[in-house]
């Protein structure tokens, strides 16, 4: 059996498409992020955040691509809709637990690119369509962003729960 036809080469596509799937989701929650900060002090760190996830998704694609399979259109579809019951917290985002709530869940996301990154890492010596690729740079950038997002999370905390 081929590496194109092997079970680990489908597992290796169905994980890549689900990761691209929470990258969507990621943009479109930081995209409406974006719109409602434009004027204070998150705007600027809400867009270079999304830039970083954009390049990450561009990653994934080029490995969907590589390993031989194309997008799946359920799971993105599936990741749109997740984001979309997320926006109603977003509609009251200038509630600061509210906006606590979304930076909870960017870091969730941002910790799963990570492990991602690592897994594929751990494995690329069996598919050579991820050899080439140095994972730990993208972990590296990912713990960057876990980083930032939790330094602004805690920030957010204090300020929520301010007695």
């Amino acid at each position: 059996m081929s590496e194109q036809e092997s079970p680990g080469r489908e597992r290796l596509h169905t994980y890549l498409n689900d990761h691209l799937a929470g990258s969507v989701a990621a943009i479109e929650l930081l995209d409406d992020l974006i719109e409602h900060h434009s004027q204070d002090r998150f705007g600027k760190f809400f867009s270079d955040l999304r830039d970083e996830i954009h390049a990450d998704q561009e990653k994934l694609r080029d490995l969907i691509g590589k390993v031989g399979g194309g997008e799946s259109a359920l799971r993105k579809a599936a990741g749109w809709v997740s984001e979309k019951f997320g926006r109603v917290k977003i509609r009251g985002a200038d509630d600061s637990a509210e906006l606590l709530q979304v930076l909870e869940g960017l870091a969730l996301g941002i910790t799963g690119k990570k492990l991602l990154w690592r897994s594929l890492a751990m494995v690329a010596s069996n598919f050579p369509a991820l050899q080439g690729t140095d994972f730990g740079e993208f972990e590296e950038r990912a713990r960057a962003q876990f980083e930032r997002v939790e330094t602004l999370r805690v920030e957010v905390a204090r300020e929520t729960f301010r007695a």
